[in-house]
């Protein structure tokens, strides 16, 4: 439900969605989506992973 509010936040409707994943779908194919996913999600991982770094340098160096 919170992706919902967030992409309701953003503006962007079920209509909006749709046009945007059927444009995916053209220009990649159907095979290549999971592995563009898959990258994706490797990622927003290494993105968090170095968020909690950075957070825990600050935290060290407060204390």
């Amino acid at each position: 439900m919170t992706t919902l509010n967030t992409l309701l936040f953003l503006g962007l409707g079920p209509q909006e969605l749709l046009l945007i994943a059927l444009i995916v779908l053209l220009l990649f194919g159907g095979a290549k989506i999971p592995e563009l996913m898959r990258g994706l999600g490797k990622g927003v991982k290494s993105f968090k992973e170095g968020m909690k770094e950075v957070s825990d340098e600050v935290k060290k160096d407060e204390q």
